[in-house]
């Protein structure tokens, strides 16, 4: 069906044009073709955003692990599913095949049975990037346990908070994980956390760094020996279209983290379907995406779309910068890697380096670069298309949630022309809308206004675990009828459109709307400069005015500061207009970000205007002290 495979422009418009005049129709004949159900559905969608109450695939029935793992052993049986490349350069890479993790996910999910765990039970998974995260998260979706996976850098806190949420009955961990040249007590931090929650009846221990840890009587089990004694078959538990797959936490800019639900047959059949399209991939290629599975992205785009789709899909539990900061082009080189999909930060890291470590390895097998997790800016982008591409390899520049499931705003490679910045057309199916304050639609082109969805897609969180009335005042209560992304864009001339940030980071200075994103990229523009991030704070007569923390490319920076400064100004004014100038520039050695790269502009925001007084968890950061230093030189 060539609905299912688009290759060019012109098709495009006419699959898309039919997605939206019938959702029902178009989303039904994906289904239909592509996918194995155990009964039909009943009815495709019934939604109601002033509930919100929406449902895809009504009646039917399946299992996501046959469509990932079991209908492909017919005839893909010995193709590898899952390459495994390790930290260290120097451990060799493991090839799974998908009858090897047929028989991995099938023993796994026998030993969550023998230890009680059953269709609807929560499962805590607090493991690095290692194939037992893979193996346990398809586990759980083979006997309908619902999976909760906890990025394995989260502090104890973090994950007690998580785990006492969603109630989980168990939690799979491992003895300790490799990061570049370090190791990290995880199950130490098990521990801490478990002293919080009366919930978890038994965790499971994989061995990865072989150190000598505690095991509590009664609870704690090595994981090995119980795979060992387990039988390679388990029959999949059948379920139903709307049952709940995982819940994945994400951090609410007020309050505890959101525990999003994402349901079975519509996340499968839009994640596979993305997976396919805005990728380009065939059926002999090796595909990448650096992400970790502890993120929305892992999930979608390592584990469920490739698999869904019969792919290779390569798990890295390394960091960009070890051994050194050649390690991602080394990969590339040695898997020959054809769709690399990594963030703006990682990319942005590895410019600083310059070219030097890229030009020993060969890039030649990469066809489609993709760029997640924010909005990309321009030098990074070109960087990007230049040195990785070769200028042949198109940049799928993706905008999508945790909530959303998968992605929504993206060039398809070959058929969409790309323009540096911009999320360029929504994916099949997706319906934008631009809002004003006043809650009205803008109309036409060359337009920004706070972007929404008005149409439901397969693969929307269906709530917030345990909070359903926080679901819907935080995504449909600002614009009736809509789901509001929280993301300000704007839309060009040709209908593209461009992210142009949170819009908590649209900040109003003298009347004028102004995104911190537009900023960001003419500041990250000038030569010396590796990084901003921009927040705004009370001024007495244009309400707001800008304050800009600035990393600088050379920590050594001899310049004076105060030409800087000067400089950066003359080039916002140059760039977006003298109303953008920045009233204070701090110069700082790295900026307080999440561990997916994320900047916490919540922090920098609260230090700014001197209101340190409450800073929230701040060690779930990457660089937590990278904060006190901020903070003991706020101008």
């Amino acid at each position: 069906m060539s609905n299912y495979h688009i290759k060019h422009l012109e098709e495009y418009f006419q699959v898309y044009r039919k997605s939206v005049q019938n959702p029902e129709g178009f989303w039904e004949e994906v289904a239909e073709e592509h996918f194995l159900w155990r009964k039909r559905w009943d009815r495709v969608l019934s939604w109601d955003f002033t509930k919100p109450e929406i449902k895809w695939f009504e009646g039917a029935k399946l299992n996501i692990t046959e469509n990932c793992i079991d209908r492909h052993l017919v005839t893909r049986a010995k193709k590898t599913a899952i390459i495994f490349e390790p930290n260290s350069p120097d451990e060799p890479a493991q090839h799974i095949t998908y009858r090897e993790l047929y028989e991995r996910v099938c023993k796994l999910a026998n030993v969550l049975k023998s230890k009680g765990i059953s269709k609807g039970d929560r499962v805590c998974i607090y493991l690095p990037m290692i194939p037992e995260l893979a193996v346990s998260i398809l586990a759980c979706a083979r006997i309908g346990a619902i999976h909760s996976v906890v990025f394995a850098g989260f502090s104890s806190n973090a994950l007690s908070t998580r785990i006492n949420d969603s109630e989980c009955k168990m939690v799979i961990t491992t003895d300790g994980s490799y990061r570049g040249s370090k190791t990290i007590d995880l199950k130490g931090i098990v521990d801490t956390a478990l002293e919080d929650c009366s919930c978890v009846e038994t965790v499971l221990v994989a061995k990865r760094i072989h150190s000598g840890i505690n095991m509590k009587e009664g609870r704690d089990l090595w994981l090995a020996p119980l795979l060992d004694a387990a039988g390679t078959d388990c029959e999949p538990e059948i379920m139903d279209a709307e049952d709940p797959l995982f819940i994945l936490y994400t951090s609410g800019s007020t309050g505890k983290p959101k525990g999003m639900v994402h349901t079975i047959a519509g996340y499968m059949v839009f994640i596979a379907y993305t997976f396919k399209n805005i990728f380009q991939y065939r059926e002999e290629d090796v595909y990448w995406c650096t992400a970790d599975i502890g993120w929305i992205t892992g999930h979608s785009y390592i584990i469920y779309g490739p698999l869904c789709n019969g792919a290779t899909s390569i798990m890295f539990e390394g960091i960009p910068s070890y051994p050194d900061f050649g390690r991602f082009w080394e990969v590339i080189a040695k898997h020959k890697v054809n769709q690399f999909y990594t963030a703006p930060t990682a990319i942005r890291a590895l410019a600083k380096e310059g070219v030097k470590y890229l030009e020993k390895h060969d890039l030649s097998s990469i066809k489609v670069l993709g760029s997640v997790g924010e909005p990309i800016n321009e030098e990074a982008w070109h960087w990007y298309d230049d040195n990785v591409g070769k200028k042949k390899a198109p940049i799928v520049d993706t905008w999508w949630q945790t909530e959303t499931g998968g992605i929504m705003i993206s060039p398809i490679a070959f058929a969409t022309p790309t323009k540096p910045t911009y999320a360029t057309l929504p994916f099949i199916g997706i319906q934008p809308a631009l809002m004003d304050e006043n809650g009205n639609e803008i109309l036409g082109n060359q337009v920004d206004g706070r972007l929404c969805i008005k149409f439901p897609w397969p693969s929307i969180a269906r709530t917030i675990w345990g909070d359903h009335q926080r679901y819907k005042d935080t995504y449909f209560s600002a614009y009736e009828n809509k789901y509001f992304t929280g993301d300000g864009a704007l839309r060009d001339e040709v209908g593209y459109y461009r992210i142009t940030g949170r819009v908590d980071d649209v900040i109003i200075v003298s009347g004028h709307n102004l995104g911190t994103a537009p900023i960001e990229d003419t500041i990250n523009e000038h030569p010396a400069v590796a990084e901003s991030a921009i927040v705004g704070i009370p001024h007495d007569v244009k309400g707001n005015a800008l304050y800009g923390f600035v990393t600088l490319k050379d920590t050594g920076e001899t310049r004076n500061q105060d030409n800087l400064r000067k400089e950066i100004n003359e080039l916002i004014t140059e760039q977006i207009g003298p109303i953008a100038k920045l009233d204070k520039i701090q110069f700082t050695s790295a900026l307080p970000k999440t561990r997916s790269g994320k900047i916490m502009r919540r922090i920098l925001r609260k230090i700014a205007c001197r209101d340190t007084a409450n800073l929230g968890d701040t060690s779930t950061l990457l660089d937590p002290e990278v904060v006190q230093e901020i903070k003991d030189n706020v101008l």
